[in-house]
């Protein structure tokens, strides 16, 4: 989009005519022999995220003025293109900050200036307080949840933010299950909302396959031939209920005193049934071998999610049958 054809040469003041070069019809002064080159103006903009929050601008110029948008203004010459982005962010809200990295170069056509090449980066805030303070060009500077994000001025504005969102979504997803995870554990109770959550359906749709895989593991491993002279169908039975407690406790519906009282009595019913205290810690022991060789059957360790919620599942698996093997063993004991 262009602002408008030139009509005399800067250089001599005669009439501008136009040539072909390199297949694009150009300005072109004949006395001078001198093409003019139309380039797009870069303007810049900035995101400051704090605690998920964005920081915006109301516009109190033309364009858009009276419209929200992120900290933005035009390039000067003399200035990196990072300076010019902590600079416009320093002139519109006062805040000082740092470049973390690019996130979005875009082409536009303002009717306004013509050609833009919008570049945005990722600031960091520096110091430990965001005060922000309306400039010269601004009426209000404030954070906005990312949730809860106003109709935003530019479309450029709005894409970059897209892109930033996106690529942020897997380590907010990381951060919130460890958060999430670290409360369960401090309050001494499972919490809903953790990353591997996602595999709690996954597991109880393939319960009875992964019970048949332990029968098959265990009627043939000398560490649990005790089990060979019980009922089949109970064994069954009891594997797929087991496998239905776990995902009943990865889903917060299963508490401590519903584990203490199952493996208590499991312990006791292995004991009565003349099967060894170590084969019955083995059979559990094979129950989380199966459970975790079928979550990693499922495509896990493709991508960084995948690996920690590979990892998260794989700490709650142990933390389950390290309760289950203890209460089994004092249920044995008495």
């Amino acid at each position: 989009m262009r602002k408008g054809r030139r009509r005399y040469c800067h250089s001599c003041g005669g009439p501008v005519s136009h040539r072909i070069e390199d297949g694009i019809r150009r300005d072109f002064c004949p006395v001078c022999n001198l093409f003019f080159y139309e380039n797009p103006l870069p303007v810049v903009s900035t995101i400051v995220d704090v605690d998920r929050r964005i920081l915006m601008v109301k516009r109190g110029k033309r364009p858009y003025r009276g419209s929200w948008c992120l900290p933005t203004g035009f390039a000067e010459a003399g200035e990196s293109i990072q300076g010019a982005a902590l600079r416009e962010l320093a002139e519109e809200t006062g805040i000082e900050g740092r470049i973390l990295s690019l996130v979005d170069v875009r082409s536009y056509g303002s009717r306004f200036y013509g050609d833009l090449l919008f570049i945005t980066f990722e600031v960091e805030l520096l110091g430990g307080s965001l005060q922000p303070k309306p400039g010269s060009d601004t009426v209000a500077a404030r954070l906005f949840p990312l949730e809860h994000l106003p109709r935003i001025a530019f479309s450029s504005n709005r894409n970059a933010l897209q892109r930033y969102i996106a690529g942020k979504a897997e380590y907010w997803a990381i951060v919130d299950s460890f958060s999430i995870s670290v409360r369960g554990e401090e309050t001494g109770g499972v919490r809903r909302d953790l990353l591997s959550d996602r595999m709690i359906g996954v597991i109880e749709d393939n319960a009875e396959s992964i019970a048949r895989r332990w029968m098959n593991d265990a009627l043939n491993n000398p560490s649990t031939a005790d089990f060979r002279k019980l009922d089949q169908t109970r064994l069954f039975g009891d594997v797929r209920e087991i496998l239905s407690q776990f995902g009943k406790w990865l889903g917060g519906f299963y508490k401590d005193a519903d584990i203490r009282a199952y493996y208590t009595a499991f312990g006791r019913k292995s004991r009565g049934d003349g099967v060894a205290l170590s084969h019955a810690l083995s059979a559990l022991s094979l129950i989380k071998k199966h459970l975790w060789e079928f979550a990693l059957s499922q495509g896990m360790w493709r991508k960084t999610l995948d690996i920690y919620m590979a990892l998260e599942l794989d700490r709650r698996i142990v933390i389950f049958f390290d309760k289950a093997v203890f209460h089994t063993t004092k249920g044995y004991e008495r």
